[in-house]
């Protein structure tokens, strides 16, 4: 019997490659073969400890177990509204926190999910966006939230989601390789096996990465937050548009079209006296014609550091039903969760 060194510093199995995993096995005097077998239960069966893994032999796990750590990330607190919406607070593993969101509805289950801990863009109607951006999240805990979002989903409603959004804290293409390898994860055959369909991504707008999206023909959908639909105005409350500019985001897009003929969703947060004219929304129609998509137009979630206001009802329908008359694929976005700021915008650790 092999005889294991003391004091092994453990790697995160979760983080190491098919190759790096086969050439340990090999080392070990396993069969290669075993790496597919541990990576179904970690990522088809999002097993959390080596002792689940019971089609290995007790040996196998024990050497699994004495080299590797599996980094999960834990449910800390839950939040229940009074609509259904359920807000989570997730622990990491060392230490830090982010927030994700189930948000139920009669047709979908939903899960929000963060990109980053915290968020380097600043966007001045964004909670996240008044927090420090602390790291990147990993793929596997981009992953884990979609996990944990499920099964609460299933525990609570007895329902599994039905699609996943990447609108929590943070900016995915500024985590772009994670991003993407979380998609993978939940999407491959070898994963969750979710079709891309379910997924959207959302930027606040970072043309390079969208054009590399393109370059990468993604399956999955992706959405813009745009907000403003004139440069002054943008400027005003997304700091990322003086260096991502409306004329620079549409080519981004309309290259990202071009390679892979997906639509494209526009969020709009409309707010009181801002950017709730009709003018206004004849800017965000002649952005949008560019290329297909649909406009989710979103209801403004106050936050205690901003003092922006909800557009008035009457103004709200109005900009709607302009957009309605010019043929716009559009929708009217309710706040789900915001007594417990768990709505679009209001997600942030509280110290």
């Amino acid at each position: 019997m092999q005889i294991e060194p003391q004091n092994i510093i453990k790697k995160d199995i979760r983080e190491i490659s098919r190759a790096e995993l086969e050439s340990f096995l090999v080392e070990k005097g396993e069969k290669a073969f075993r790496a597919k077998q541990i990576e179904s239960w970690l990522w088809q069966k999002s097993a959390y400890s080596f002792a689940d893994m019971t089609n290995l032999s007790l040996a196998m796990r024990q050497i699994l177990e004495t080299h590797f750590e599996i980094k999960r990330m834990e449910i800390a607190q839950e939040q229940k509204a009074q609509d259904g919406t359920i807000k989570v607070l997730f622990k990491l593993w060392d230490g830090n926190m982010v927030e994700g969101v189930l948000i139920p509805t009669e047709t979908r289950m939903t899960a929000c999910i963060s990109s980053q801990v915290g968020c380097s863009l600043s966007c001045k109607f964004c909670a996240t966006g008044y927090m420090d951006r602390v790291r990147n999240l990993l793929a596997s805990e981009i992953y884990d939230q979609v996990v944990l979002i499920n099964r609460l989903a299933q525990n609570t409603y007895n329902q599994e989601l039905t699609n996943v959004v990447y609108m929590g804290m943070g900016e995915p293409m500024l985590n772009y390789a994670n991003t993407l390898e979380s998609v993978k994860l939940i999407t491959s055959p070898e994963g969750l096996g979710w079709s891309y369909k379910r997924l959207t991504v959302s930027t606040a707008g970072v043309a390079k990465m969208i054009r590399k999206l393109g370059d990468d023909q993604v399956k999955f959908n992706v959405a813009l937050s745009l907000h403003a639909a004139n440069d002054q105005k943008r400027n005003q409350i997304m700091g990322i548009n003086e260096t991502n500019n409306l004329d620079v985001l549409r080519d981004a897009l309309k290259y990202y079209f071009q390679k892979t003929k997906n639509p494209v969703t526009y969020e709009y947060i409309v707010f009181h006296k801002f950017n709730d004219t009709l003018q206004d929304a004849e800017e965000l129609y002649q952005f949008s014609k560019h290329l297909p998509c649909k406009i989710n137009i979103i209801e403004y979630n106050p936050i205690k550091e901003a003092d922006f206001r909800n557009a008035e009802g009457d103004n709200l329908n109005k900009f709607v039903q302009y957009l309605e008359r010019k043929g716009v694929n559009v929708h009217l976005r309710r706040s789900r969760g915001k007594d417990i700021d768990a709505a679009c915008g209001q997600l942030a650790i509280k110290k």
